[in-house]
């Protein structure tokens, strides 16, 4: 599959960003594929998925 490079920058973005950016971004972001999403939250805490979970409901 090929990344897009606005993906590549949101990615990188997201890999440097604090918990509450990730989830910001995670949320806020339009546009990705499924497997892009699931790309992004390689990086991300899983001990704190209930956030992730929360601000997405």
């Amino acid at each position: 599959m090929e990344q897009n490079p606005n993906f590549e920058m949101i990615k990188e973005r997201f890999k440097n960003a604090s918990l509450d950016e990730k989830i910001e971004i995670y949320t806020t972001t339009s546009g990705l594929t499924v497997e892009q999403f699931k790309e992004l939250l390689k990086y991300f805490p899983i001990q704190h998925l209930d956030k992730l979970e929360k601000a997405m409901a």
